[in-house]
């Protein structure tokens, strides 16, 4: 018999500084997120990480591994694992770069295109429900207060490599 546990959620008077409770937070929703789409997909064969990926692509156009690798915040190994599985999978193609034919980039298939049509609907009915505990304009809050952290995280990141 196992007994299910929820992660305790920070309250204002734990006395950490609001920045930690807000990353800890933003931690514990990220993997309780991925845990629901990873449920969600695993029907299909795919992970949340796939489709993430599959997402930079569509975004980015026909990107290089290193620029999908930075998209994500992931090394390029974990990048390569992913697009190997998702080219086998017949979601990707790698092609030769048109200015560089020794480097690879990637592109995304009609199968990919065909799976996320019928799809769609439905999971964004999912994510919506999963955060339905937001009105309208708290989601729209969450939405530019989240990206502003994000561009925060980012040139944090970036500053990191210039030391």
């Amino acid at each position: 018999m196992s007994t299910t546990r929820s992660l305790a959620v920070a309250s204002p008077n734990e006395g950490l500084p609001d920045a930690v409770q807000a990353f800890r937070l933003v931690l514990a929703l990220a993997q309780e997120l991925r845990t629901l789409m990873d449920q969600r997909l695993a029907p299909s064969g795919l992970t949340t990480q796939q489709a993430a990926l599959l997402t930079v692509i569509e975004m980015l156009g026909r990107p290089a591994m290193t620029e999908a690798a930075r998209a994500l915040a992931m090394t390029h190994q974990n990048v390569k694992q992913l697009a190997t599985a998702l080219e086998r999978k017949g979601f990707l193609k790698m092609v030769p770069d048109d200015r560089d034919a020794r480097s690879k980039r990637m592109v995304t298939t009609a199968k990919h295109a065909a799976f996320w049509t019928q799809r769609n609907p439905q999971d964004h009915g999912f994510v919506a429900q999963w955060l339905s505990q937001l009105d309208a304009a708290e989601t729209a809050t969450l939405v530019r207060l989240l990206a502003k952290a994000m561009r925060g995280a980012r040139a944090a990141r970036d500053g990191a490599r210039c030391d």
